[in-house]
């Protein structure tokens, strides 16, 4: 990925869930964005009143062609060069991940050295939550056009059609993925007990691991994917980028479930986005692509 230089165009696109109720989807990108500085400019791929984990609700979809039409209003827009990034993350319909693909080549015409990063939602441990067709197109339409994508442990063995048993099936299926930057949540840590993020580029490989915590609310993948990317808009290592952005998201995630919280509290502990107390163990792991050439 490009680095960022001084100066360089701060604005962020999210297009992606929206709940009435709740710290998922652009909710939780929107707010940690804006929290830390970054102009955001919102587009709601459905609205529904609450995460549909706490039960059915009512579910506005955007006519697909007025959804393709208001995007290629952004696309166009005379404040494009505002624009560094683009994240998109759960989408509605098929026909969403076109208008996406051309809001992107747009933004990058505009501004080489924007930021793609696709959050494929699309399922967990449960298996897919959205249509396949959803799916296969987030595979092979947006994954191809990412400099980064944050897939979680379940979307990562399903894009690459692997079993991942441990740290080196993630890595490997990782750089067969495809994107340059592939940062891998709910991946499993080294210490027992524990969960983390798995960062991995061409050359790089790191794992920032906590301890587990039991029943987490909804919206850790979202805010992870928001953090990271407004660490890297703001120039940070990757390295840094990785063990703050842990930290940030381990540091809410604890304090909500301490209060009882069903969603996470972002509002309430904004401070723990940009000055993290929590400790999080950084590893730098051994490449796959050393052990290749070995």
């Amino acid at each position: 990925m490009n680095a960022p230089t001084a100066g360089s165009p701060r604005a962020v696109i999210v297009v992606s869930s929206h709940v009435a109720r709740g710290s998922v989807g652009n909710r939780a990108a929107a707010l940690a964005l804006e929290a830390l500085g970054f102009p955001v400019w919102t587009v709601p791929t459905v609205v529904l009143p609450w995460h549909l984990g706490h039960g059915p609700g009512t579910k506005i979809l955007p006519d697909p062609k007025l959804f393709a039409a208001l995007m290629a209003d952004l696309a166009g827009a005379p404040w494009l060069d505002e624009v560094g990034a683009v994240l998109s993350g759960f989408l509605g319909d098929v026909g969403q991940v076109d208008a996406v693909a051309s809001l992107v080549r747009a933004v990058k015409a505009r501004n080489p050295n924007a930021l793609y990063v696709c959050d494929p939602v699309m399922g967990d441990k449960g298996g897919l939550y959205v249509p396949e067709a959803i799916a296969s197109a987030i595979r092979d339409r947006l994954i191809p056009l990412a400099d980064l994508t944050t897939p979680n442990r379940y979307e990562l063995a399903w894009m690459t059609g692997t079993e991942l048993h441990d740290l080196r099936d993630l890595m490997q299926a990782a750089l067969d993925l495809g994107p340059p930057t592939v940062l891998v949540t709910s991946a499993p840590g080294m210490m027992s007990g524990s969960i983390g993020n798995l960062l991995i580029t061409r050359s790089e490989a790191l794992l920032a691991e906590h301890r587990s915590v039991e029943g987490p609310p909804h919206g850790t993948g979202d805010l992870t994917s928001a953090v990271f990317l407004a660490r890297l808009l703001d120039g940070q290592p990757s390295s840094k980028a990785l063990q703050s952005t842990t930290a940030a998201v381990f540091e809410i995630l604890v304090r909500t479930t301490k209060r009882g919280g069903d969603e996470l509290q972002i509002e309430t502990d904004l401070q723990s986005l940009s000055h993290p107390m929590a400790m999080v163990q950084l590893r730098h792991l051994t490449h796959p692509g050393k052990n290749r050439s070995a």
